[in-house]
């Protein structure tokens, strides 16, 4: 039997576009609205860890990953020269028949989960923003900036990190800075890359790759947060291989094809945990809209993918589309990301401080232990 309830999915990441194949495998009615009228299809690399592919698969495109990434089950600890200190063995959080890891270009994960959102035949709308929400207890009544309106038994908000959608239900939470930067840029893989290595040191906190498929890579380096205003984009690939200049091994390789300025992105890490309810009325948040934190743990698609799972998985499964079901999606979300968040900030304050003793190793252990569970 097709149900007959419709939901506004507002945001085409990768929560957005999760959440909307799963509510359609459901039979349950989407429209899909996306601010950018290019859907998001661009950015450097991502590194997918097992509990993210675990959702993939759910979402049923788990081939084409795998077909389009570069999946690894090992992090390469380095010197700064490219000595290789610790070789360790990833924790497989998706199960023993999924890779530890996939790396692969951002751009092909959004253009896979985008075709399947076609696919579903969910409705989109591309360039379109919600411009008002008024809703009562059985619906949402929604005014876009095209000047349609539509009815929905819920609104999603998957907008992202300055999510409007949060704003307009009055959620004042926003992401702060955490006083780190990244430099990242997709390069050309050495042959010698089939893992992630990370270097501790040297002018950077962390210096470290991640191949994206057989000929791709993306490199980044984390330094103390800067000032945007300081920083001139057509010297980003200059000042990225300036930075780069005292790391050895591949990074001699990767180093001397950061020519483009324009293949370079720079940003700043930042924290944000919504406490205490994911939801208003018949509005309710998912992935960076909810969360955010430094990729110091490469979560964030992982939570996001996961809370996609979970929220489809409760609508799914009940009639009553009510407060306790969305607060049962938020209690049942909030103790696993609020580990992943606080984690990944420790690890930058760590740094950041200079402890030298931090055991970075063991609380990267006890988490990934924690995301094998089933979210």
């Amino acid at each position: 039997m097709t149900d007959t309830r419709t939901v506004l999915v507002v945001g085409g990441g990768t929560a957005g576009n999760g959440l909307t194949v799963l509510l359609r495998k459901a039979g349950i009615g989407v429209d899909l609205v996306e601010a950018r009228a290019d859907w998001n299809v661009h950015g450097s690399g991502i590194t997918t860890q097992g509990n993210a592919l675990r959702v993939l698969r759910e979402i049923g495109v788990w081939e084409e990953v795998e077909k389009h990434g570069f999946g690894f089950d090992a992090l390469g600890i380095t010197a700064p020269d490219g000595t290789v200190l610790h070789v360790d063995a990833h924790h497989r959080t998706g199960g023993g028949d999924l890779p530890a890891v996939v790396g692969m270009q951002r751009a092909d994960l959004q253009r896979i989960l985008i075709d399947a959102v076609r696919r579903s035949g969910a409705r989109v709308r591309l360039g379109t923003t919600v411009q008002q929400l008024e809703q009562d207890a059985a619906g949402v009544d929604v005014t876009f900036s095209d000047g349609t309106s539509g009815r929905y038994d819920l609104v999603v908000a998957a907008d992202g990190l300055h999510s409007a959608t949060r704003a307009m239900i009055g959620m004042s939470e926003r992401p702060e800075p955490v006083g780190m930067g990244i430099w990242r840029v997709c390069a050309p893989r050495p042959a010698r890359v089939e893992r992630t290595d990370l270097a501790y040191g040297g002018p950077c906190y962390i210096a470290g790759y991640c191949p994206t498929g057989p000929d791709s890579l993306y490199a980044y380096l984390v330094e103390p947060q800067r000032e945007r205003a300081s920083l001139v984009p057509d010297a980003y690939a200059e000042e990225m291989r300036r930075l780069a200049e005292p790391y050895g091994g591949a990074w001699d390789e990767i180093r001397a094809s950061i020519t483009d300025p324009k293949k370079v992105n720079y940003t700043v890490f930042t924290r944000h945990l919504v406490e205490g309810s994911w939801h208003r009325g018949r509005v309710v948040l998912v992935g960076d809209t909810a969360h955010s934190c430094p990729p110091t743990l490469a979560q964030g698609a992982a939570m996001s993918l996961e809370d996609a799972l979970v929220l489809a998985e409760l609508l799914a499964g009940r009639d009553d589309w009510d407060d306790e079901l969305l607060t049962a999606y938020y209690e049942r979300r909030i103790p696993r990301v609020r580990l992943v968040v606080d984690g990944a900030v420790q690890i930058c304050r760590w740094q950041l401080d200079g402890v030298r003793d931090a055991d970075v190793p063991g609380l990267i252990g006890r988490t990934m232990t924690m995301l094998t569970e089933l979210p």
